[in-house]
């Protein structure tokens, strides 16, 4: 369901894409999708939710101020209603609210949604008592601008050493996690939440896929990936972010993915996005698929559409 956002001056847009330690309750990611519509001015445009990654995530979007109250407001609410002791999941997390990040639209600019993550972070952390760490281009340190890096040993890790450890100590809040755990908060560009599904229960067939198409391993640039099982015992799924979708196409991900299955004797079922992409990435795959000369996001109506609809309340 989205909601309409009341008209803005400021032709500023900003991206919000949190994820939530909650897959399965339904009435739990209703809560949380009814908070964060509850900011005049926000849209929600999106929920994806998953039951073995336990985990849902949600694309909201609009003026810097509406989108800071939305994402405040949801991460409240799922402060109040997960209890990260109880939680089980295949997907790494920190928290209830595990990642806050605010990206850059159109024109927008990158320091806006830094200043963002600043705010939101030390309201999270003054009126929730959440430990929050900033991350991305809102990161201090060199070690704090990676999500992996922070997620590791996960909630657990962050319960047991926290109180200790002055290396884990965050930019915001208290030196330890209640039930709601900790909040990474940040900036970043837009990326692209890509999973692809293999015929096989073999889960060290998707991760070695994984291990071969990511940046880390010396795969393609700019691509993070994991290999995951689904609820389906028969089927498991290369789980990626495209961190930029220009220097690897999700044409060329996905060949790359289907070669490597190929060559373990495996099919690939469907691929999927989790939340949305945007209109140039969906564009791109069109243009290799039909072999047009030239097809960007500009020849998709609705794109046009949308500019002058903004042009117009700017």
């Amino acid at each position: 369901m989205v909601s309409r956002p009341e008209h803005s001056r400021s032709s500023e847009l900003v991206e919000c894409v949190p994820n939530f330690s909650e897959g399965t309750r339904q009435d739990v990611m209703d809560a949380i999708t009814s908070a964060a519509e509850s900011a005049r001015g926000a849209w929600v445009l999106d929920r994806h939710a998953d039951a073995v990654h336990n985990r849902m995530v949600l694309t909201m979007a609009g003026p810097p101020g509406p989108i800071a109250e939305a994402a405040f407001r949801a991460t409240a609410r799922a402060a109040e209603l997960i209890d990260l002791n109880a939680h089980q999941g295949v997907h790494p997390r920190i928290g209830a609210t595990d990642v806050v990040p605010f990206v850059p639209l159109g024109a927008t600019r990158m320091q806006l949604c830094v200043e963002l993550a600043v705010r939101v972070g030390r309201r999270i952390a003054a009126e929730l008592d959440v430990p929050v760490y900033l991350y991305g281009e809102a990161a201090r340190t060199a070690e704090r601008r990676r999500l992996p890096d922070l997620r590791r040993g996960e909630y657990e890790r962050l319960r047991a050493l926290l109180p200790s450890d002055p290396r884990l100590a965050p930019d915001f809040g208290p030196l330890h996690v209640g039930p709601a755990g900790a909040t990474a908060v940040g900036a970043r560009p837009p990326l692209i939440a890509y999973n692809v599904t293999l015929g096989t229960g073999d889960l060290a067939i998707a991760r070695a896929i994984a291990r071969s198409i990511r940046e880390s391993s010396g795969g393609l640039p700019a691509v993070q990936a994991r290999g995951f099982r689904t609820a389906d015992p028969n089927v498991v799924q290369v789980s990626m972010n495209l961190l930029d979708a220009r220097r690897s196409p999700l044409a060329l991900v996905f060949e790359r993915i289907s070669d490597e299955a190929a060559r373990h004797g495996v099919a690939v079922l469907h691929s999927e996005l989790v939340g949305m992409a945007p209109a140039e990435a969906i564009a791109d795959v069109a243009r290799e698929a039909l072999r047009f000369g030239r097809l960007d996001a500009d020849a998709i109506l609705e794109t046009r559409l949308l500019e002058q609809v903004l042009g117009a309340g700017a």
